[in-house]
């Protein structure tokens, strides 16, 4: 475990600031990796840039499986070593990586196979579709890479270290900020490859990422192979974690879902509002990076302690970690709504582009506290081991409530663009408070079934 990281013992303030902050910066270089990504992209053309913003929902396929089984293992390793069962953390983390590598196989598969269909399904064709193909299909090839990271991230994560990560980060966006026009652009031996040379770029990153966190998980000592068939998928801790990662994995898949719903209402105003809001969207995770970290944190110190029946400790975090939250949206919506245009112009001189991003950051801004509610809650129940509400309010929030909001409000009503920035308004707001409301009653449920008990 890091060195001064008691999550059972030492105060929750300064644990979740131990925890978030490095996760914070960490995910703030990763965003600026997709920055990069996006700024270079816009150097190539129009099209390239849109077909990274297309690209989104589909990426996301990759994210929604990694995230969501790294965090079911951090759950379960977290509450193991809560519960003093080192020897089932151990288990749990072997098998994580295994699960990880089959996971990544398979996300290869399906992902080549349905990208096309999405892309023409979103409106692309020409040599907009093929650009849009090509670079998700090197993705995808690489995705055994993110899953092996994802995984090595959340034993790390279990134990209270978000440094290891971030440094990869760091590493990570100074390696694409050199790479990324070096392939684009070609020389030293390497042909232009344009939008292919982003992928390229992106893939040997994560592979470089394999190397460094593989090594950092093995100085944790929790990995340690009797024989190799320990390292052999076994039914019994895969289906314990699919138990509480794929929960969470449809979770963060409903989040790529709604991307794909919003973009499909979008494309509909064509390929510079599509533009507009891939470029928002990046500008968006800046603003909402401390809500990841505190999700982090509040994920690993909630499960520790509910592991070892602190539910005290499990409901001051919470309540800090919105606290926290509270204090970084105030400085969040301020910096949004008086310079959303100049952070647009960053990426792109197109004013059409320009001015429809900025409206659609001046309303979202005010729905960032909604998520960082959202993401909270649903972090506390992730560590308490009660996954399946964030599946159903994703189902909600990012899929069936949009369908029906957006069209009516853009569509029937006639309010274009503004009616579908103003029904994200809407329902993610409703749906922080019904979030609210049954984490509560979950925390208030634990405590008494436990305090029944003894």
């Amino acid at each position: 475990m890091p060195e001064n990281i008691r999550l059972t013992i030492d105060p929750v303030p300064g644990l979740i600031r131990k925890i978030a902050v490095p996760a914070s910066i960490g995910f703030f270089f990763n965003t600026m990796f997709n920055v990069v990504d996006t700024y270079f992209a816009g150097w190539i053309s129009t099209q390239a840039l849109a077909a990274l913003s297309l690209s989104i929902p589909v990426f996301f396929i990759i994210i929604a499986m990694g995230s969501g089984i790294s965090t079911g293992t951090t759950a379960l390793i977290a509450n193991a070593l809560g519960s003093r069962k080192r020897e089932k953390a151990q288990t749990i983390a072997i098998q994580g990586i295994s699960g990880g590598v089959l996971v990544g196989l398979g996300v290869t598969a399906l992902g080549m196979y349905v990208t096309p269909r999405i892309f023409c399904l979103l409106g692309a064709s020409g040599l907009y579709l093929h650009i849009s193909i090509v670079y998700m299909d090197i993705i995808f090839a690489g995705t055994v890479f993110f899953m092996l990271n994802y995984m090595f991230n959340a034993i790390l994560n279990a134990l209270g270290d978000t440094r290891s990560f971030r440094n990869f980060l760091i590493i990570g966006f100074v390696l694409n900020i050199v790479l990324d026009p070096w392939f684009i652009y070609g020389g030293l031996g390497i042909p232009p490859l344009r939008v292919v040379g982003i992928a390229l770029s992106t893939v040997l990153i994560q592979l470089v990422g394999c190397g460094y966190l593989g090594y950092r998980v093995y100085r944790t000592r929790l990995i340690r192979f009797g024989s190799v068939l320990d390292v052999l998928p076994r039914i019994g801790p895969l289906k314990e974690i699919a138990g509480q990662g794929l929960p969470a994995s449809f979770h963060y898949l409903t989040i790529g879902l709604g991307f794909f719903v919003i973009t499909y209402f979008i494309s509909k105003f064509g390929k510079e509002a599509v533009a507009a809001y891939g470029i928002a969207i990046r500008i968006e995770q800046i603003v909402l990076l401390p809500t990841i970290g505190l999700n982090i944190a509040t994920l690993t110190i909630v499960a520790q302690n509910n592991g070892a029946s602190l539910f005290g400790r499990v409901r001051q975090t919470v309540n800090k970690a919105l606290y926290y939250g509270t204090l970084c949206w105030g400085i969040g919506i301020i910096w949004v709504i008086l310079f959303a245009p100049y952070l647009m112009d960053l990426f792109t001189d197109n004013p059409e582009v320009i001015a429809i991003g900025t409206t659609y950051l001046r309303i979202a801004a005010w729905v960032f506290y909604a998520y960082v509610i959202i993401f909270i809650h649903i972090a506390a129940l992730q560590g308490v081991k009660r996954p399946m509400f964030g599946v159903y309010i994703g189902l909600l929030r990012q899929i069936v409530a949009p369908v029906i909001v957006f069209y009516v409000l853009s569509q029937v009503l006639g309010y274009g663009l503004l009616g579908i920035w103003w029904g994200i308004f809407a329902i993610t707001w409703i749906a922080a408070l019904v979030t609210v409301a049954y984490t509560r009653h979950v925390l208030k449920q634990n405590e008494f079934q436990a305090v029944s008990a003894a």
